[in-house]
Parts: structure tokens; sequence; C-alpha cells
């Protein structure tokens, strides 16, 4: 029989061990291996059944174990101990407090996903476990985030294989008083709520659940609360579920309750709001329109409000295709906002800030990704590669100008090394180089020996074969209902082996079956007599998307051959606690998307944690590190004819490496059974890479470059009543108007010698009709560099030119006004320049900020 209702009862701990209790709300516990091995002592075994969540293990323990404990002096010390620990840890100025001169006293967060914990499945992929890791290193670092996002009662999906590998979904319920969450409450206890009105006078309700990550508070929306009609209920069920109007509300939530979530915290705390709002990704951009809307309550108008909104707002987009962006039909929209749910924000202006207004751009739908760039004064990629395709992506926002001028920076991911560090190779570090901070240890020390090292990564290596055989067995009995689980599966993969892994969300640019294009080939790899391979396998596919779901039907048929099933598998049902052990037990990490539409690809980052090699194409952030030391490059086959041919150059070009490479360079020991090439790779590995991949470096930069100045700049426009914001309105209001009779009506030259050579002067003579603007209002700046193939400037400079001072009563209104300058050529070859003239503000970022811009013909 089945139950009809099931909630969680928690156990009341002997008041001696009272920091267990501690302990548990803090989700700290998930990277802090001190507090891990305080819990893992209570009952090892249950500790690993119940996924290593303290909560769940403190509430299936026997009671007479825990009473046993409490009576041992030994344990409550030490959980006491560990308990001042975190006090501590919370409480000590940490970098972000050292930081001297102005800096945000509060920033908000946003994101529809965080992939903190396997106890806390709010997450389907590397945007969540991204936003996790940067809520703890931002923790670590004293970073003073809230992190703002909805809670999923069903979270993103379990994944199941059926007999004939297909994908099958369910969505167990998650039970909130079973997780490390309460609920955010008033000084009078009521719980807190907040409401969003909606089209045909109905309200929408959500409650407020706050998860403690280190020092950082997560609060976490959810709209399943009996105040909301059954419908609404639903709204936050599960993680992309739904179609556009389901999503819609989610976004809806996550932007607009999200922002008077943080405004309600922040005042039951006696604290400022925040000055910063990240944006991650478009799912929340309805942020910025709230904000506005508080803004015109204090008097401010549509545009003077949208100033101030900007200027605090960091954008940070994750896609580099199109297809992955959020675009909701415009009547949608309209009617969602033709309603009493922004006060003061008229919907014409609304809609004008997510509209595709550019060539080739869809007049019917809102763009969130568009409305995050147009409210984000400060926006970036996620690695250097991903900012420079996205200036070209959204170039349409700033007609006239080069891609390499459109105003999206980059900022590399990186990932929390001690999430993602084996305890192992912590151990290893502490003691033989006498940290546990792994991402700073000095890997080339003599004091780590090369056998060290490779008796770690073979520990590591046993260590997912036993659990990938676990979780094979345990998927078969699924399959086969009281059946004994077949010998054969107590063999798959061989911790002696090289490992090579894949695991990674399913959609087709990441090309999960490429390794099959030449199935005779890899069948040949995989049973090498000498050089063997074996490749573990794990991902989801969107429930909609069918032709991800072919991918892995594919893989799982190959893998179903007796001949091979022991040395290549697809593990179902991919999440944080598999990939713990996935990352440090594989040799080499596989990548091998469509150049370049892999954004980051952080999973390669948290196996090169662990030592492991990348075999990659060179996408995302592999071109910043890859050294040719570090692992292996997969050729890139842009030229290629059509897709079946890429597809199959880069597929050859990877069983290339993998044999001729790969696999000799593995198996070449010297007498001590040690490969001490590859053990030098894995120690430069460790060395170079760790310090860059760290997570700490990625939130860093953000403080820096960010984060610091737009809460300089959001400041400056706020302070004495937005005077600045005002001035800041008036003046875009100006040169809107002016600009489209600005232009360059005449440009002289000369100075250069008949044959120009290195050493020349160029003077110019720029003539420049300003419609009523002054000189001040612009920058005129002559473009110059290599001019090779179609006029095009290369390896581009600028350098402003200067404003001839008027002679009064003898100019005229519409007369030119003359810009001058000289270039010297300091430079042989193709010479090109070209002359324009951009709006000039000191509270402008960029001089492409305003998409305005005039060139001479």
């Amino acid at each position: 029989m089945k139950a009809i209702r099931k909630f969680t009862v928690r156990t009341v701990l002997p008041e001696s061990l009272a920091a267990l209790d501690e302990l548990a709300g803090n989700l700290r516990w998930s990277w802090h291996e001190p507090t891990r091995q305080l819990f893992e002592h209570i009952a090892p075994e249950l500790w690993r059944e119940t996924g290593t969540d303290p909560v769940a293990l403190l509430g299936a323990v026997d009671t007479a174990r825990l009473e046993a404990l409490a009576q041992d002096d030994g344990y409550v010390a030490w959980a006491n101990s560990t308990r001042d620990e975190l006090r501590e840890y919370l409480e000590k100025p940490r970098w972000y407090q050292g930081l001297e001169g102005d800096k945000p006293a509060s920033i908000a967060y946003f994101s529809p996903e965080f992939g903190i914990a396997a106890a806390l499945p709010q997450y389907s992929g590397g945007l969540g476990i991204l936003a996790g890791d940067h809520l703890k290193s931002a923790s670590d670092l004293g970073v003073p985030l809230v992190g703002v996002g909805l809670f999923y009662r069903a979270g993103y999906f379990s994944q199941a294989i059926s007999p004939d590998g297909w994908q099958l979904e369910s969505y167990p319920l998650l039970d909130p008083d079973g997780l490390p969450l309460s609920v955010l409450r008033r000084a009078d206890g009521s719980p807190v709520q907040v409401s969003l009105a909606l089209p045909d006078d109905r309200t929408l309700h959500a409650r407020v659940w706050q998860a403690m990550v280190g020092r950082i508070r997560l609060l976490m929306l959810d709209t399943d609360i009996p105040e909301n009609t059954d419908d609404l209920r639903l709204v936050t069920d599960r993680l992309y579920g739904g179609g556009g109007e389901h999503r819609l509300l989610q976004e809806l939530l996550l932007g607009i309750g999200g922002a008077r979530a943080v405004k309600l915290w922040s005042s039951l705390n006696g604290q400022a709001d925040p000055e910063v709002f990240h944006t991650n990704e478009g799912h929340a951009g309805f942020l910025g329109l709230e904000r506005i809307s508080s803004l015109i309550g204090e008097g401010l108008s549509f545009s003077e409000a949208l100033q101030v909104a900007r200027a605090g707002t960091v954008f940070t987009t994750h896609t580099p295709v199109a297809a992955g962006i959020d675009r909701f039909d415009r009547s949608l929209v309209r009617r969602y906002f033709e309603t009493d749910l922004l006060p003061g924000v008229a919907v014409d202006d609304l809609l004008a800030l997510g509209a595709e207004s550019f060539e080739d751009g869809n007049p019917d739908v809102f763009n969130m990704a568009l409305m995050g760039l147009r409210l984000g004064q400060r926006a970036n990629g996620v690695s250097k590669l991903h900012g420079q395709v996205s200036r070209v992506m959204f170039k349409g926002l700033w007609p006239g100008f080069d891609a390499d001028d459109v105003p999206i920076a980059s900022i590399t991911n990186g990932v929390h090394a001690p999430t993602w560090t084996d305890p192992a190779l912590l151990a290893l570090a502490q003691s033989r180089l006498g940290t546990s901070d792994t991402s700073e240890a000095d890997w080339a020390s003599p004091a780590v020996s090369d056998t060290d090292l490779w008796q770690v990564r073979g520990q590591m290596r046993l260590q997912f074969v036993e659990d990938a055989r676990r979780r094979i067995a345990a998927a078969w009995e699924v399959q086969n209902p009281g059946g004994i689980v077949p010998s054969w599966i107590g063999r798959v993969f061989d911790p002696n082996v090289l490992t090579i892994g894949f695991a990674r969300r399913v959609p087709t640019y990441k090309r999960l079956t490429l390794m099959l294009h030449d199935p005779e080939r890899l069948r040949a790899l995989l049973l090498h007599s000498e050089h063997p391979i074996q490749i573990v396998i794990a991902g989801k596919s969107h429930p909609a998307d069918e032709e991800g779901k072919r991918l892995i039907q594919r893989i799982v048929q190959f893998a179903a051959d007796p001949a091979l099933r022991t040395k290549i598998a697809f593990l179902p049902d991919y999440n944080i606690g598999m990939a713990q052990l996935m990352y440090p037990g594989t040799d080499v990490w596989l990548n091998n998307p469509l150049r370049p539409l892999e954004a980051c690809g952080t999973s390669g980052m948290k196996a090169a944690l662990n030592g492991a090699l990348n075999l990659s194409i060179l996408d995302g952030w592999w071109p910043e590190y890859y050294d040719g030391n570090n692992g292996w490059a997969i050729p890139t086959a842009d030229a290629a004819g059509d897709a079946a041919e890429r597809d199959r150059l880069e597929a050859d070009a990877l069983y290339e490496l993998i044999e001729h490479q790969v696999a000799p360079k593995f198996y070449d020991r010297n007498a001590d059974g040690v490969p001490e090439r590859w053990v030098s790779s894995i120690r430069q590995t460790l060395a170079k890479l760790s310090p860059e991949l760290n997570a700490g470096r990625m939130v860093r930069q953000y403080v820096t470059e960010l984060y610091r100045p737009a809460g300089k700049a959001e400041a400056r426009l706020s302070e004495n009543n937005y005077r600045a914001a005002r001035e800041l309105a008036t003046w875009k209001g100006r040169i809107v108007s002016a600009w489209p009779g600005v232009a360059v009506a005449h440009v002289e030259s000369g100075g250069v010698a008949p044959v120009p050579q290195v050493g020349d002067e160029l003077h110019l003579r720029a003539h420049v009709q300003l419609n009523g603007l002054s000189p001040e209002d612009v920058t005129v700046e002559v473009v110059y560099g290599k001019s090779l193939v179609n006029d095009d400037l290369t390896d581009v400079s600028t350098m402003p030119l200067t404003a001839e001072p008027t002679v009064p009563g003898l100019t005229d209104a519409g007369t030119p006004t003359l810009f001058t300058g000289t270039i010297e050529l300091d430079r042989g070859g193709a010479f090109g320049y070209s002359v324009r003239v951009v709006p000039r503000n000191e509270l402008l970022v960029s001089p492409a900020e305003m998409g305005l811009i005039a060139v001479a013909g």
C-alpha cells in the first residue's frame, strides 16, 4: 500500500549533541570535509545510503546510536569544536572585508537554479552548478551576496533508462521540512509572503524559504501554499517545466517576486537594500523592472529610474546559441503587464526592453536576453571565446559598431575547489604540502613524489569504479524487479585501465555520440590488447528533446553489446553525488561540442582539479588554458563542407589522439609501474590550472571588474535625490533627439609624403555636423589599423580628435564643427582609417552604450 502523504519528522538530538543540528543547518557541510567526516562517523554506511546528507542521516540513524555518541566525551568535543570553527568562519573578516575603498554592502545574485548539494536538488546542469559554486566562493571570500531563486517541489527530474535505452523521467516530490531550509518569518513569527498581481484579478502568492550557504543566505520562493488556487500552486512545481505561460509565470516570480523578497529580507534584518543586482542569465531579468517600478514610486520618471536600475545591474549571458534564450509571445507579456503588477511602468516602455528591434528580429516576441542587456549597464560572457561569440550574437543592439566595440566583457567561469576536489587529494596536500587548499598548493614541490600522485589517482579511480558498479546494479534492479543482478556487472570497468569520462546535459550540439561515428574504431580502442580504454558516460536530456533522448539511446544500445558492456557504460540520473566521484575517478575528460557553441564547459574544470587531463575541442574555457602538456586539443574542422563531414573529420581526429597519443602515454610505465610522462602532466595540471579554474578567482574578478564599479555607479546616480540620474536621463533624451542630424560632413588629410613611410605624421581635419549638440556631448575619433580585405580594419586603435574653438558671431549654428588631430605612422604595411562620432558622458561605461554612432561616409 502506498502512502497518501509523506513528510519528514526531524530527530530531537540529545542536548550534548546540539552542535550537530547547527552544523547540519548550514550547507557549508557540503564542501567542508572535516564537517562531513564528523557526520560520517555517526554511521558510515547510512551516511552513504542517505546521499551524504546530514539532515537525512540524523533523521534515519538509530536513537540508541545518538545516545551512545552523546555519552562519548571525545565525539561531543569533536562536534563542539567543529561548530565553533563554523561560527568563526561565519564571523571572521575575510578577503572582501580587507578591500580598501568603497564597495557594495550587499549584492543580490539571481539565478533560476542553484546546484549546491545533492541533498538540495534545485539544478538541471551547468548553470545551476555554476550558481552554487558562485555562492560558495563568495562565502569563502566574505563577499556579501544574497542568493535569490525558486524552490521547485519536484526539482528537475530523476532519470531512468528503459530496457531499450530510452530516457524515462519521474518527478519525486521534495519535502522542504526534510531539507536544510527554514521559512523566512517576521518578528511575530508569521511567514513572509510576496504577492504578484495577475490578469483576471488573480494574485500569485509565494512564501520564502531560506538556506544558509556558509556566510551566504539563499532565498527561494515557493508557490505551493494554501493561499494560491490549485493551478497557481503549481507555478514552482518543477525546474524548466511546462509551456510558455508557465515559464513566464516562473520568471515573473523569480525576477519581480525575488526582488520583493530581498527587500523584505533586508528590512527584517535591519540591512540596507542591495546596491548591486547580478542577473545570472535572462530568466531573472524582470527584477530590473521591479526596481524601476519602486524608483518611480519615489518620484522618478521611467527614463530616470532606468538609469539607476541599469547602473547597479550586472548581466551574465551563458548561451552562445539563440535557441537557448527565453523568448515569449509579445501579446502574452502585454497581457500580464496590463495589470497592477508593476505600478507606474507603462506597458509599451516595458515591451521595448525585450524587443528584437534589429534586422531579422522577430517583432512578435519578447526576448529575455535582450531585456537583460538593456537593463544591465555591465554585461559579460563566461569565457574569452564566449565573450567574442556574444559580441557577435548580440551586435544588433549596437548597430553600426564593430563586434569588438559591443560592450560585453568576459569573465571565465570557475568551479569551487573544496566542493569538487576529492578528499584523497585533499589529504595528500595536507600531509605532504601542509595545506588543504589544493588550488594554492605547491604541486611542483618534490615533497609530493610521482608515486604519491599516481597512488592517489589509482585510489580515486578504484573508488569511482566501485560506485559505478553499484549504480549499474541498482539500475538493473529497477529494470528487472526481483531478479538476481548478473555477475558481469561486478566486472564493469577495471580500476587499472585508462578511464575516459563524458558527462553533461545532452543537447545535440554537445555531440554525445561523436565517439560512435565509427563504431568499429571505437570497439577496437575499447578492446585494445596493449592499451585498452574504458568510457563512462552520463547526462540528462531535456524531457521535450526527443533527439537528445535518441542520442542517449544510441549510447546505451552500443554499450549493451556483451563484448563491450564492461568497457563502456551509461550511468543514469547524473547528479552532484555521482559527479563528485566521477570527476576524480577519470583519467581523461572528454568534451567534443560543435565549436563555438560551448559557452564554458565547467565539467572539464572539475576533472582538472583532481588531476585528470582534458581531451577537448578548443571551445569554452579550453582555448585559454590548453598548453600542450595538460591534455590534448581535438582539431576543429570548421571548414568542412557540411555537418556530416565535420563530424567525420573530428571523430577521426579523436580516435587518432586516443590511439596514438593518449593511451600510449598512460601505459608508458617506469620500473615502479609509474607513468612518468603522464604524472608530469598531472602535476602541471594541478599546479597551473587549479588556481585559475578555482571559482575564487572568478568571484574576485566579478568583485573588482563588475560589482564594485556597478556599486559606485549606482551610488553616484542615487545621491542627492537621484540628481545625476535625472540629469543623465535628460541628457540622453537630448542626444537621442539630435542624433539623426549628427554626421561627419567631410574629412581632410595631409602631412604624409606621396609614398608614406614609417614616422610620417597624418594630419586630420574632420568637419562634423552636431545638430545643436555641443562638442562636449560627443567624442569624435579616428579609428585606424590594418586594412587588408574589403577595406575592413583590423588590429584597430582609436584616437580622439580635438574640437577647434569657434569664433562668436561668425559661426552659424548649422556650420559643421572642426575637429583635428595627428597620427604618427609607427608601423609598415597596409593602413586605413575612418572617423566616427559617438556620445560622450562620464557616466557611460562604453562609447557604444547608447548604440548611437555616426561614421564618415
